[in-house]
């Protein structure tokens, strides 16, 4: 089985509630886990960082942010996605990594990479300094229409939030 294939597993096992089997193949496969976010093969790192996620393994934040500062837009891309993922019922795990969230919404030579950025920002706490970012890339007309309709939903949707 290969580290992919253990982290579609784990993935099944959290749908299903499977809290103990989940745990075990954390156990088993959390030396390669460790090994592949490191490795010097960009797409090793990318399958890493996506198996966090699916893994469920909040406690490896601070080895999933690494892939925020990859050289790679795929590992970058793939950080980003697991964050938000990680983040959907705990604001806390965004709220942790906002400030290079921000800088990769801003400023990432990746478009792609850039609007998972964006997207991600919408599982945090509804923060001014995100919002104004976020309505100024809107606004900013040197931006793809993608990126700019991305971050004025977001946008909004964090202004409803903090009403809330």
């Amino acid at each position: 089985m290969t580290l992919a294939e253990a982290a579609a597993r784990a993935d099944e096992l959290a749908g299903e509630g499977k809290e103990q089997e989940l745990a075990e193949l954390r156990r088993q496969w959390d030396d390669e886990l460790e090994a592949a976010a490191r490795s010097a093969d960009y797409r090793e790192r990318a399958v890493a960082f996506r198996a966090i996620a699916q893994f469920r393994y909040r406690q490896k934040a601070e080895l999933l942010a690494r892939g925020l500062d990859d050289d790679s837009p795929a590992c970058r891309g793939s950080a980003v996605l697991a964050f938000e993922s990680l983040s959907r019922d705990h604001p806390g795990v965004i709220n942790s990594v906002r400030p290079a969230l921000h800088e990769l919404a801003s400023h990432d030579g990746n478009e792609a990479v850039r609007r998972l950025a964006i997207v991600a920002l919408r599982n945090g706490s509804p923060q001014q300094d995100t919002i104004r970012i976020l309505s100024a890339l809107a606004e900013d007309d040197e931006q793809s229409r993608e990126l700019r309709d991305a971050a004025a939903k977001v946008a909004q949707a964090l202004r409803r939030k903090g009403k809330s």
